[in-house]
C-alpha cells in the first residue's frame, strides 16, 4: 500500500494524482505526482509484494481504499489529471491495473492476490465516484488478475460515519451483495461485522465468501480461535471506538480502548503471572475498572471479593449503554469481564456497599477503590430543587424530565443524556463550561456527536454556567456575565468528581490501597479498563 494523500507524516507533504486540498486538517498538503513518480510507485508496489513473499507470506493484498493512493487515482474527487492516468473512470483505473499486473508478475500465478476497493465512496458532496463507477473499478481489477475483492465503503474524508458503533452491525452487507453480482471472484468484507453470527449468516446466504476483520483482533488477537472453539464469552469485544485510528492519524503509538495488552505483548511486565504472595483482595465497585482488576488478580491466584451497592455489575457503563447511537455495545466489555471473573473464581457481593465498618470487619490484605465518580449538583440557586436530576436517574428512566430540559455539563455523560432525551422528543439545552462540548471524546468520534446534537436540535451554550433554577426556567450566565433565561421543566446535572469516601478508612487501617478508574480522576471507560488491568497484575 501507499498512503497517498493520507501519508507524508515525516516529509511535510503527501502525494496524489492531483493536488486537491485536504479536508482533514491533520493531514499534509498534497503534491501532484509526475509520470515518472507514478511509474516508480507501480514498481515499488511490485517490489514490496516480492519482499512479502520472500518473507514467508502466503497471500498478497493491495490496499486501494479510504483515501490511500490507489483510491486517489480511482476517484473523480481527487483525480483531475488529463493524461493517460486521468479522465473517465476507465482511464482512472489505469494506475490500479498497472499495479495489479506488476504485482502478479512478481509473485507468480499461484499466490492469491486480493485488492481492497471502495464499493461506495460516500463522497457525493465533493464529486466522488458513484456506486456504479465503483463497480466498474471492481470489474477492471478482476480483469487485471486479482483473485479476491475486499469490499469497503467510505473514505477518511467522508462526512458519513462508516466503521464506528453508531453504524449498526451488518449495515454494509448490501455492498457485498452488489459486488457478488458484479464479479465472479470471491468477495470478502470487514466493516461492522464484529459479531461472528452476522458474517456467518451472510456467508450462508451467499452474500459473502470470506469474513475479514482488523480492529476486533486488536481488541482480542485470539478472537477467531475462540470463536472456532465455541468460547465467544472469552472474546474481548471491540467497541468500535476508533481510538486506534485516532492515534494512527496523530502519529502516536498504537493502543486499544479495551485491550490493555495491545502494543505490550512482548513485555513480560504486562503478563498475568502467578503472585508471589497470595492475598485477600477487596474491590469496591463492579464497574469496568473493578471488574478488570478482579479477574486479573484472581487469575494470578489472589482471593478476590467484589462489592457494589448496585445489584448488577457494570457501574456507570450501565447508564452509558442507555445512550443511543450504538452505545449498548459498550456492555460487551462488561459481559467479557464478568465471564472472566466467574471463571477465575471471583466472589461477588452485589447490593452491598463497602463502608468503613465493612473494611474494618473484613480487614483485607489489599483494597481497590474502583468506586467511580459521583455526579454533583451545582452551587447556584435552585440546584436543590425537586426538578433537578442526575444523569443516572435520567438514563435509568427514574426521572420525569418534562418537555424542556437543560443539561448541565459538556463531557460524555452530558452528551449521553442529551442524546437520550432528544431521542425521546424533548427540547434540550446544554450548558457547557468548557470551550466546546466533547472535550473527553475521541477526536475521531466527536465530530459525529456534534453533528447528532445539531440534527437533534440541541441548543448549546459553551463557556457558560447556570446562575439559577426555578420551576420552569434556568438562567444561563455567559462568560461575559450576560444572563439568558432558558425554558426548563427540569435540569440534569452531569458534572463529576472522584468518589473517595473510603480512602481515609483504608489509610487508618494500614491496608494496601489502590485507587483506580474514575475514583482517581473522572475519565473514560478505557482508562478504567487499563487502570484495572495494571492494578491486577501489580497487587
Amino acid at each position: 500500500m501507499h498512503c497517498g494523500r493520507v501519508g507524508g507524516v515525516n516529509i511535510g507533504y503527501a502525494v496524489g494524482p492531483t493536488a486537491v486540498p485536504q479536508r482533514l486538517r491533520v493531514l499534509e498538503p498534497v503534491r501532484e505526482m509526475s509520470r515518472k513518480e507514478i511509474q516508480t510507485c507501480v514498481d515499488e508496489h511490485a517490489q514490496a509484494a516480492r519482499r512479502g513473499i520472500q518473507a514467508g507470506f502466503d497471500i498478497m493484498e493491495i490496499s486501494g481504499i479510504v483515501g490511500y493512493l490507489v483510491s486517489n487515482f480511482l476517484s473523480n474527487y481527487t483525480n483531475r489529471r488529463t493524461d493517460e492516468y486521468g479522465g473517465n473512470i476507465d482511464k482512472r483505473c489505469r494506475f490500479m491495473t498497472d499495479i495489479i499486473k506488476a504485482v502478479r508478475k512478481e509473485i507468480g500465478p499461484d499466490v492469491p492476490l486480493i485488492i481492497r476497493l471502495c464499493a461506495e465512496e460516500l463522497l457525493d458532496d465533493v464529486g466522488g465516484n458513484t456506486p456504479e463507477e465503483c463497480m466498474i473499478t471492481y470489474k477492471a481489477a478482476e480483469a487485471a488478475g486479482i483473485d479476491c475483492l475486499s469490499v469497503t465503503q467510505g473514505w477518511q474524508e467522508s462526512r458519513k460515519p462508516v466503521i464506528s458503533r453508531d453504524i449498526p452491525q451488518g449495515t454494509w452487507l448490501y455492498n457485498a451483495k452488489r459486488a457478488k453480482q458484479a464479479v465472479k471472484v470471491p468477495v470478502s468484507m470487514a466493516y461492522r461485522l464484529f459479531d461472528p453470527a452476522i458474517p456467518e449468516k451472510a456467508i450462508k446466504d451467499g452474500i459473502l465468501d470470506i469474513w475479514e476483520n482488523c480492529r476486533p483482533q486488536i481488541a482480542d488477537p485470539l478472537m477467531p480461535l475462540k470463536v472456532l472453539e465455541g468460547r465467544e464469552e472469552d472474546v474481548r469485544p471491540c467497541v468500535a471506538c476508533n481510538l486506534c485510528l485516532a492515534r494512527l492519524f496523530r502519529n502516536a503509538p498504537m493502543t486499544c480502548y479495551i485491550n490493555p495488552e495491545c502494543a505490550h505483548e512482548w513485555d513480560e511486565k504486562w503478563r498475568i503471572a502467578p503472585a508471589k504472595t497470595k492475598k485477600i483482595v477487596m474491590i469496591a465497585g463492579a464497574g469496568p475498572a473493578g471488574l478488570e482488576t478482579a479477574w486479573t488478580a484472581a487469575r494470578r491466584g489472589h482471593e478476590v471479593h467484589v462489592y457494589d451497592s448496585r445489584k448488577e455489575v457494570g457501574g456507570h457503563l450501565q447508564d452509558a449503554s442507555k445512550a443511543p447511537y450504538g452505545d449498548d455495545e459498550l456492555m460487551g466489555v462488561v459481559r467479557f469481564q464478568k465471564a472472566q471473573c466467574d471463571k477465575a473464581g471471583v466472589k461477588f457481593h452485589l447490593g452491598l456497599e463497602v463502608t468503613r465498618k465493612l473494611i474494618e470487619d473484613e480487614m483485607p490484605d489489599a483494597l481497590v477503590l474502583a468506586t467511580g465518580a459521583k455526579y454533583i449538583r451545582g452551587k447556584a440557586e435552585g440546584f436543590d430543587r425537586k426538578n433537578v436530576f442526575s444523569v443516572s436517574e435520567v438514563l435509568a428512566g427514574k426521572a420525569d424530565a418534562g418537555e424542556n430540559v437543560v443539561v448541565w455539563g459538556g463531557r460524555k455523560p452530558a452528551m449521553a443524556a442529551a442524546f437520550h432525551l432528544a431521542k425521546a422528543g424533548k427540547k434540550i439545552t446544554m450548558v457547557c463550561r468548557d470551550r466546546k462540548p466533547g472535550k473527553d471524546v475521541n477526536p475521531s468520534f466527536v465530530w459525529r456527536y456534534m453533528s447528532y446534537l445539531r440534527k437533534s436540535g440541541v441548543r448549546i451554550f459553551s463557556e457558560c454556567d447556570i446562575a439559577s433554577i426555578s420551576d420552569r426556567e434556568a438562567v444561563v450566565v455567559t462568560h461575559y456575565g450576560t444572563r439568558i433565561p432558558v425554558p426548563a421543566d427540569s435540569v440534569v446535572y452531569a458534572e463529576r468528581v472522584p468518589n473517595l469516601t473510603l480512602k481515609q478508612a483504608a489509610a487508618e487501617n494500614n491496608i494496601e490501597t489502590h485507587v483506580i478508574g474514575d475514583a482517581l480522576v473522572p475519565r473514560t471507560s478505557s482508562n478504567a479498563v487499563h487502570d484495572g488491568y495494571r492494578t491486577g497484575i501489580r497487587i
